[in-house]
């Protein structure tokens, strides 16, 4: 077990140096531990609504929770409890096509689908800002907009307070 561990730990190393090289469209730290080092098995994402949808100017948070199984298991991502989306449970817990029981559902070589995390993070930002969410909500548009103002509202503030 403990082998596994170090594999899914040398992976997301990989994985956060790579990130730091690219440019992406949200945030993605592994959670800082008292001491100052970092802990690579918990991820806390910020994902920002995007410009022209209802979702424009709020700063959603996530984390992502890896085990000692990653790559073979992805991780569990998860809102904060209550997150309004129709893919969302009231846990916070995302429901997405591409996540199985227990995440992802593997490739024909059983490794994680893709190619690091941040893919699952874009496929996560575009559910998000899903067209079909709003049809979803079309029998009660007013509602749908007024509760998601209210969420955008919530989360601007919350990464304000952080200073993020």
């Amino acid at each position: 077990m403990m082998a596994s561990r170090g594999l899914a730990i040398c992976r997301l190393a990989e994985e956060r140096s790579a990130g730091a090289r690219v440019i992406l469209t949200f945030v993605a730290k592994p959670e800082k531990l008292p001491d100052g080092s970092v802990n690579l098995l918990l991820w806390n994402c910020i994902i920002p609504g995007k410009q022209g949808t209802d979702w424009e100017g709020g700063y959603f948070p996530l984390t992502l929770q890896f085990s000692e199984y990653y790559p073979d298991r992805p991780p569990t991502c998860k809102f904060p409890a209550g997150f309004f989306h129709v893919n969302v449970y009231d846990t916070g817990a995302v429901c997405l096509s591409l996540l199985g029981d227990h995440g992802i559902l593997p490739s024909p070589c059983g490794k994680f689908s893709y190619a690091s995390k941040s893919c699952l993070i874009i496929q996560i930002q575009t559910l998000v800002h899903n067209v079909s969410f709003i049809v979803c909500f079309a029998k009660n548009m007013p509602e749908y907009k007024k509760r998601v103002c209210q969420q955008v509202k919530r989360y601007s503030l919350l990464v304000s307070a952080q200073g993020g």
